[in-house]
């Protein structure tokens, strides 16, 4: 499975002209077959339609000629008897002799289906026919009796035909002499008519083809363009990464610089200050010492009081760059502490209130909330010039919100303007999928409010220590 992941694994690139090509492949296919299936339902039905007016104009045709045909000898059948021998031979002898075109000929059937006419097929004259059906078990020469028995009509049958033999499919109309008790009527193939339909179905499906390969090369041209357009904007994003990423990286440079720079300075101002005068006081208290000056020991308690002083810096520089009890008891005492420290130091009082919530944050959200409150309550001793600040911490069923409010000058946010702080405040936030809210008020303090979704929040564990530690956080 692992090997069949890693064989169709996309690129984001690949992701993304599959996700524009897919919906337009199905698009454009569904659309293929929507036209397809209607050209072919019109064609036919015009089709249907052409091929209806072309076997009705055959009948029309062959009822005008056994119309005209009746007419020629009704002279002769008007008056004669039922039993006149003789007219009954001159009309056969005429019906015989009308022939037309390559097929055509009139036919003559008795009640009893014994073949009179049949100018083009002799062999039949004189032969019964009775329950004749042709190849597809159709009755003949019993259908058409009983049509010329009801008056007048059409039949359609397979018959060979006359000139070369072959089976081709035939429609016969038939009318009646009831004196006589004939049926008399004639017949032509509809081959022609056939072939002329499938030509026209023929011509159907080859327009069809056409239309698939037209959308077909208008598909590819679209997937071409799709695909050109999507390596387009992928280089594009590319760049506007790789210009993105430069900046972030000279953003983190730049941060590390200033980090670098401030525990330089703290180092500096304050650790090595404190060690030079402990080197001072030992140095005054060793000379005192070979001097054999009882007061030797007032700057060895001093020097022991400057140590202690440097030992208390070292802890507290290293608690600001990591903070021991954020690992050791949680978010909420971590940001406590904080907040009594800021108070400590600036003389700016701070209010600090949680809500213990069940679930406890993971690390990478501890983290970047308290550097978040580390940030905002430097920018508050650097630029708010605030009394007062409210520090709250709560969790709540879409996650956790940090919340920091002061009472100070404000400012009037610009687009843009936004410091190196805020950045990296809205950069740590981003990486945690939350958000980051700034609501500044001219003259009347600043709020923000740092959120963390749900997904950040750890299930509860069921030790004692742990469920202390939850409780703290």
């Amino acid at each position: 499975m692992r090997l069949l992941r890693s064989y169709i694994s996309f690129s984001y690139a690949q992701k993304l002209t599959l996700l524009a090509s897919v919906p337009l492949v199905l698009a454009v296919a569904a659309i293929a077959v929507l036209v397809a299936a209607q050209s072919r339902a019109l064609a036919d039905r015009e089709i249907n339609a052409l091929e209806t007016q072309l076997i009705e104009a055959k009948k029309a045709e062959l009822r005008n000629y056994v119309t005209q045909a009746r007419n020629g000898f009704y002279f002769i059948y008007g008056p004669a008897a039922p039993n006149d021998v003789g007219a009954k031979e001159r009309v056969a002898q005429i019906l015989s002799a009308m022939i037309y075109g390559e097929e055509g000929q009139f036919f003559v059937y008795d009640y009893d289906g014994n073949a009179i006419v049949s100018p083009r097929e002799t062999e039949r004259i004189g032969g019964n026919f009775t329950g004749e059906a042709d190849a597809q078990g159709t009755p003949v020469v019993d259908r058409l009796i009983e049509i010329a028995r009801d008056g007048a009509g059409y039949h359609t049958y397979m018959w060979p035909k006359p000139s070369t033999g072959e089976i081709a499919q035939k429609i016969s109309y038939v009318t009646s002499f009831p004196s006589w008790q004939w049926a008399v009527g004639t017949g032509v193939f509809i081959d022609d008519v056939l072939a002329t339909v499938a030509t026209a179905r023929a011509d159907v499906e080859e327009r069809v083809q056409r239309t698939f390969i037209y959308i077909g090369a208008i598909t590819l041209a679209a997937l071409l363009l799709v695909f050109g357009t999507g390596m387009g904007l992928n280089l594009r994003e590319r760049r506007l990464a790789d210009a993105k990423l430069k900046k972030l990286t000279q953003r983190v440079f730049d941060a590390q610089e200033e980090e670098r720079g401030r525990v330089a300075r703290e180092l500096h101002d304050g650790i090595s200050q404190i060690l030079v005068g402990v080197r001072y006081a030992l140095d005054n208290a060793r000379r005192r010492l070979e001097r054999g000056d009882p007061k030797a020991k007032e700057p060895l308690g001093k020097g022991i009081a400057s140590l202690s002083e440097a030992i208390s810096e070292v802890r507290r520089i290293s608690r600001d760059l990591r903070p021991g009890v954020l690992d050791d008891l949680g978010l909420g005492p971590a940001l406590k502490t904080l907040a009594e420290e800021f108070e400590a130091r600036t003389g700016i009082t701070v209010s600090y209130s949680t809500v213990v919530f069940r679930n406890r944050l993971d690390n990478n959200s501890k983290i970047a909330l308290y550097r978040i409150a580390q940030e905002a309550l430097t920018n508050i001793e650097r630029h708010a010039a605030a009394t007062h600040v409210t520090v709250d911490l709560r969790g709540h069923r879409r996650g956790a919100t940090l919340s920091i409010t002061d009472n100070g000058r404000g400012f009037e946010p610009r687009r843009g303007t936004a410091g190196l702080g805020l950045r990296n405040m809205q950069e740590r936030i981003d990486q945690l999928g939350g958000s980051l809210h700034l609501r500044p008020q001219l003259g009347k303090g600043t709020q923000i409010e740092a959120s963390v979704p749900l997904t950040h929040m750890l299930p509860p564990e069921t030790d004692g220590a742990n469920e202390t530690r939850k409780a703290l956080t």
